[in-house]
């Protein structure tokens, strides 16, 4: 059994960014895709980065982009992590052995653990499927979809309308060693909830996952 650890995704501003670390996220999410109402122009997410501690894992969320983009960011702001969203191929996430990846999978059928075999990377996310958003729906899946990967040996995050309710019942189902919130932590999308924030942290460290 491990502790679980919080990856707070969506951050737009210094005030949520310190809060969330303040209650105990392990890394903190900001997405570099500019039709996601919780975009953050690369610039503005360097000056909150700037304010962090060590610690504390920057992630950089990219849906479908340049490879030149990308490195670009990754390096001026010095993310941590990479965090491909979108239709991104193994070839491409290959290109990127050099950095902790991880591949986002959006649920809505069961996953072939091969499929996900076939992406050499960090991590892969699990996030639940919508034809109209690659994340942030704020809707969960069915998890037990998943069931069968419970002995998949890589580190995984699960995502995808958790809050303090269901989050527990999903680590039962899904070994995950991450959990990555952030619309269901919200005002509205790109503020956060301050009270949510520090509920959810509280409850997630509280589980533990059978890894």
């Amino acid at each position: 059994m491990i502790m679980v650890k919080v990856k707070i995704c969506g951050i737009t501003n210094l005030e949520d960014a310190l809060c969330a670390v303040k209650e105990g996220a392990d890394a903190l999410g900001f997405v570099f895709y500019k039709k996601s109402p919780r975009y953050i122009p690369p610039f503005k997410a360097k000056i909150i980065i700037s304010r962090l501690p060590k610690f504390v894992r920057k992630v950089g969320v990219f849906v479908n982009a340049r490879e030149t983009t990308i490195r670009r960011i990754a390096r001026d702001l010095k993310l941590d992590i990479l965090q491909f969203h979108g239709n991104e191929s193994k070839y491409f996430c290959s290109r990127f052995s050099n950095f902790k990846v991880i591949k986002t999978f959006r649920v809505r059928e069961r996953i072939h653990p091969t499929d996900l075999l076939k992406y050499n990377v960090w991590a892969y996310l699990f996030d639940s499927y919508s034809k109209k958003s690659f994340g942030g729906t704020g809707r969960s899946f069915d998890w037990s979809l998943l069931e069968h990967l419970k002995h998949l040996r890589k580190t995984v995050f699960l995502s995808g309308g958790l809050n303090c309710k269901n989050v527990g019942k999903a680590l039962k189902i899904i070994p995950a060693e991450w959990i990555d919130v952030s619309s269901s932590l919200e005002k509205y999308p790109g503020k956060k909830d301050i009270d949510k924030i520090k509920r959810f942290i509280k409850k997630a460290k509280q589980c533990s996952s059978p890894v």
